[in-house]
């Protein structure tokens, strides 16, 4: 895969009315950023995007959605019926939110991630799973958040399971080379840490080569916090080492460092965000 440096390569959009989060964000290439999300739910949604997938595509760029859902990170007053949102725990964040801990028999397969055909009738060329940032899949991962006694909590199996699952079920509906993933092991974004994100890192990464995804894109342990940016000693190597695919590193990169990252082979290519 090849991308220059003016194409547009992810855009984000929450799953359900229930994913959305206190900060909501949005962008297209180089930031755009309106007060809402924007959704893709509606046939009207889908044919206001063709017009732009068509002049993304007439630049030579790749279009792809981003997409998540944030869980704990919400707030009731997002929800449907003002109920508390869901996470693989019920121990808020703070500032205080209550969540709920998820039915995941009732969630899996998950809904609302297999609506992700509609990304493509739209123009895009595929969709990013963000499982990453402290949002609902990565409560799930990440030992510091997920108190699980089920089979989707414990050991580190367990709790990489029901990312694995929606990735499954999404690359079923759409095929291998339109699905990307976004992990971040070591980052501490929303309290959601691991104690050994290395691990975590190499087992996702592994488990993604049995699905041939199109790539993955991974936040440099330098990001381990949302805004703050540290000279750190572990990198992303072992992962860019194990995973077969197309290797995607962020971690607040400038223009020059991230030419160099990639000159250096550490990384296929370069995301220019967190």
């Amino acid at each position: 895969m090849e991308v220059d440096g003016d194409n547009d390569f992810a855009e984000i959009d929450s799953v359900s009315s229930d994913a959305k989060s206190d900060k909501e964000r949005s962008g297209i290439g180089k930031s755009l950023n309106p007060i809402r999300n924007l959704r893709i739910n509606f046939k009207i949604k889908i044919l206001a995007w063709k017009p732009i997938a068509y002049v993304v595509h007439a630049k030579g760029g790749i279009f792809f959605r981003q997409i998540w859902h944030v869980g704990r990170v919400s707030n009731s007053g997002f929800q449907t019926n003002g109920q508390t949102p869901i996470s693989s725990t019920d121990t808020p964040p703070k500032p205080i939110r209550r969540s709920s801990r998820i039915d995941v028999k009732e969630f899996t397969p998950p809904r609302d991630f297999l609506m992700s055909f509609l990304h493509l009738y739209a123009g895009f060329d595929g969709v990013e799973i963000h499982e990453a940032n402290g949002y609902l899949i990565e409560q799930f991962m990440k030992d510091h958040v997920n108190d699980r006694t089920d089979d989707y909590g414990g050991s580190l199996e367990n709790r990489c399971r029901f990312g694995l699952e929606i990735l499954e079920a999404v690359v079923n509906e759409v095929g291998t080379d339109r699905v990307g993933i976004k992990l971040s092991p070591f980052t501490d974004f929303m309290e959601a840490g691991d104690s050994n994100p290395v691990a975590l890192g190499l087992y996702m990464v592994k488990a993604l080569n049995k699905f041939g995804i199109c790539y993955c894109h991974m936040v440099e342990p330098r990001m381990k916090m949302v805004i703050e940016k540290y000279e750190t000693l572990p990198s992303l190597q072992p992962m860019r080492n194990a995973f077969k695919g197309s290797f995607i590193a962020a971690g607040g990169y400038r223009r020059e460092d991230g030419i160099k990252v990639v000159s250096d082979n550490h990384a296929d290519l370069i995301s220019y965000v967190r």
